[in-house]
């Protein structure tokens, strides 16, 4: 009898081709959109992730300097001395250096932690850059320059240059590429950094990068460590950073609790310094899925009003079956097996043309920016968004095909052929 089942489920399909391939893509169309969205945002929050990750370390580590206002030196005197008048006079506050203690030990420990890939000293500060008339707001780090290309293969994001010419080039100096075109100065030029406090220093450009970024690439500029301690006025053992890349980043979190614990200073993890970005990324994903099922359930309903239709135009059909012996289970397995052969189809359709435009979009050409260093749009391929997608088409229409196939089930084959 099973055999039987299906082969009147295969002829009720075939006698309305129309209906059948209205379904059919339904479902397609459901689950190719489904692979389309989630591979696109998908592809575009790795995207960010990896614009995120170019110019974040894994963990920061720094002196977190803060000032406690919660406590009066009145409240003592008070307390010792009652009824007694104080006056205290507002001191001018103190200059506190940001540098880091003991951080040759520091650097040589995290060299020795089997967890960290490779580990940069930075001194950083806040000066203006000036070029003839132009005078701009922006920041300096001092580097070892091998550990940085390291942190952040910082080869691959040099727009003229390279970073080794810091290494050989007197005073030398790498800007971001928007700093640079805002300088207007190129390879071989000039500019001169001044500080807060008013002291300056003059360096020849050896080299641009981008890195897609333009809260990078307007105002940052690379130099060697040395050079921003004389900048300064600070001795060679000032060091204000330190840059650690991990083997495992998503330890980041574990591992800056520990170092935050074993030396003493702020250890902020790349999803802490960008919570922000991270924040929206959950929201796309959710966005994402939720409109991709909702495409899947929409083509669920369309298969469950043409199911439904098919029962009504098949009544005396269905009592027909049921005269001749066939039971309640066997129309359910005629009606749910329709439904079946509709969701696969659909799903083999819908699986080659989500593939396809997907590959179609990620050839599309992003429009040309200077901030964004993309060729094509992003599109992430895996495999498991195709799982996924057929996944859930198939039970979707599973669902759709088994509760028209239960109401026929019921029907009274005695009460149709009355009329």
């Amino acid at each position: 009898m099973q055999g039987t089942n299906l082969d009147i489920a295969k002829i009720q399909l075939l006698s309305r081709k129309r209906q059948t391939a209205i379904a059919i893509l339904g479902v397609t169309f459901g689950i190719a959109m489904f692979i389309l969205m989630i591979s696109f945002m998908k592809g575009t929050n790795e995207f960010l992730l990896e614009a995120m990750l170019s110019s974040t370390p894994d963990i920061h580590i720094f002196n977190d300097i803060k000032t406690d206002y919660s406590h009066s030196i009145t409240d003592e005197y008070f307390d010792t001395v009652p009824h007694h008048l104080a006056i205290v006079h507002h001191t001018r506050p103190k200059n506190i250096h940001k540098n880091l203690k003991q951080v040759n030990e520091i650097i040589t420990d995290l060299k020795n932690n089997p967890a960290v890939t490779a580990t940069s000293p930075l001194v950083s500060s806040h000066v203006f850059f000036n070029c003839g008339p132009v005078q701009l707001n922006g920041v300096v780090e001092g580097v070892d320059i091998k550990e940085q290309a390291q942190l952040y293969d910082l080869a691959n994001k040099m727009r003229t240059g390279n970073p080794d010419n810091l290494l050989s080039a007197d005073n030398g100096i790498l800007l971001g590429q928007g700093l640079a075109d805002k300088l207007n100065v190129q390879m071989g030029n000039s500019v001169t950094l001044y500080t807060p406090s008013g002291k300056f220093m003059r360096f020849n450009v050896v080299g641009t990068f981008q890195f897609g970024i333009g809260l990078v690439d307007n105002i940052k500029a690379i130099t060697n460590i040395n050079n921003v301690q004389q900048l300064l006025g600070q001795d060679h053992g000032y060091i204000t950073d330190i840059q650690v890349k991990l083997k495992n980043i998503r330890e980041a979190g574990k591992q800056a609790t520990l170092f935050e614990k074993r030396y003493g200073y702020k250890a902020e993890d790349w999803k802490s310094a960008n919570s922000s970005l991270m924040a929206t990324t959950v929201v796309r994903d959710v966005l994402t899925y939720v409109v991709s099922f909702a495409l899947l359930i929409v083509a669920g309903f369309g298969i469950y009003n043409i199911m439904n239709m098919t029962i009504m135009s098949k009544m005396k059909d269905i009592a027909i079956l049921k005269a001749q012996g066939f039971t309640g289970k066997d129309i359910i397995t005629i009606f749910l097996s329709q439904s079946l052969i509709i969701g696969v189809i659909g799903s083999v359709f819908g699986i080659i043309a989500g593939f396809l435009l997907s590959y179609a979009v990620s050839r599309i050409p992003f429009p040309p920016s200077d901030l964004v260093s993309l060729k094509f749009f992003p599109v992430l391929f895996e495999w498991r968004f195709y799982i996924l997608a057929v996944g859930f088409g198939f039970i979707t229409t599973l669902i759709a095909g088994l509760m028209p196939a239960i109401k026929a089930s019921k029907l009274d084959p005695v009460a149709i052929l009355r009329g």
